[in-house]
């Protein structure tokens, strides 16, 4: 605590802290921000008829990723997962691909280099992803088809629209990260990842310790999740020394 009031007295510091909290804060508001073209009452009406049945599946470990974003279809859907898969798809390809090792050996213009192949990736996927999770909601498979129809207008071009805006926020978030790379503290996909973390996980941390049951709950459960947030939270200091 000490340490954190001295940093809010040094100027520069508290400059930095603020701009890291601001780009947070947009990145949180676009998570809630649907994307033209998706019902969002129906959305609503899903998500709370389904519950936490949608955090048992994979779609759900996804959803938690993007920090609930991609189940309320928002144009920060697919979160950080784009920029995830694209870093270590870039890391792997390196012992394949002797050109990426020798521009790893180069320092920091081949560093730059590689960074501008993962952001080319990141693009190429998201589009992937984000087609996919679009004709998986239109089918009705992303909510269990226990929901009314999400995305009214199933044309190609509404279809087409969507992804483009769902792929521009991708790249918004890569460009958020870097800004606060570059003006902010500490490594900004990084903070981002584990905000996302934390907005869809404390919550469920919390009911699962104190929800119906009461702060006499089932406590074994909740260590275990205590433990996985312990393991969530190496991933990401390794993912960022990776990055490094």
């Amino acid at each position: 605590m000490r340490t954190l009031i001295q940093a809010l007295k040094t100027k520069e510091l508290r400059k930095k802290i603020l701009f890291v909290l601001f780009i947070i804060i947009v990145y949180r508001i676009g998570s809630f921000i649907p994307t033209p073209g998706v019902d969002y009452n129906v959305v609503n009406k899903c998500m709370a008829t389904i519950g936490s049945a949608s955090q048992e599946n994979f779609i759900g470990l996804v959803n938690l990723f993007s920090g609930g974003a991609m189940l309320q279809l928002s144009i920060f859907a697919l979160g950080v997962m784009p920029y995830i898969t694209a870093s270590i798809v870039v890391q792997l390809l390196r012992v394949v691909i002797p050109r990426f090792e020798a521009l790893h050996k180069e320092g920091q213009s081949g560093e730059a280099k590689l960074t501008q192949y993962t952001r080319y990736l990141t693009i190429g996927l998201a589009v992937l992803q984000s087609t996919t999770i679009l004709v998986t909601a239109r089918s009705g498979a992303l909510f269990n088809y226990q929901c009314d129809q999400v995305i009214p207008d199933g044309s190609v071009f509404n279809l087409v629209v969507m992804v483009l805006i769902m792929t521009g926020g991708t790249g918004l978030i890569m460009w958020m990260a870097e800004l606060v790379t570059d003006k902010g503290i500490g490594q900004g996909m990084s903070i981002l990842i584990f905000m996302s973390i934390c907005s869809g996980f404390l919550p469920q941390l919390w009911e699962i310790g104190y929800g119906t049951n009461g702060p006499d709950g089932d406590w074994l459960k909740f260590g275990i999740v205590v433990g996985v947030l312990v393991v969530i939270l190496i991933f990401v200091d390794f993912f960022e020394l990776c990055q490094r």
